[in-house]
């Protein structure tokens, strides 16, 4: 398992922009695939959005596409979802997600977890 922390969430505007970095321990973190997935309150933890060890490969919630990117930099050993545009209803606490090379949508098969970033979007 990698230990993953999360920063760059708070409060901005709607239509307003975030980019949330999630950052892991140590060189095994080239070895995961990460996810970020969202829950608001009183709802279900959600999947937003997938990338692979080589970070070609993406994926993106309808409900996000067109208006997040996410990127991995192996040097930092991070993981980036810039969030643009954004909507009341991205309101969430965002978590990132580590798998042992391969990504899924399932937030059950990952193995390791983030405390979360608080992202709220309100006028």
């Amino acid at each position: 398992q990698v230990q993953l922390v999360e920063s760059g969430g708070g409060l901005v505007q709607p239509g307003g922009s975030l980019r949330l970095s999630c950052t892991g321990s140590g060189r095994l973190f080239v070895n995961y695939a990460v996810g970020w997935f969202r829950q608001a309150p009183g709802k279900e933890r959600e999947f937003v959005s997938r990338i692979d060890l080589s970070g070609r490969a993406r994926d993106y919630a309808d409900a996000v596409k067109g208006r997040f990117t996410i990127s991995r930099d192996a040097r930092k050993n991070a993981v980036f979802l810039q969030m643009n545009n954004l909507k009341v209803e991205d309101t969430a606490v965002y978590y990132c997600a580590a798998r042992y090379r391969y990504t899924s949508v399932d937030a059950h098969e990952y193995d390791s977890w983030g405390q979360g970033t608080q992202v709220i979007v309100s006028a």
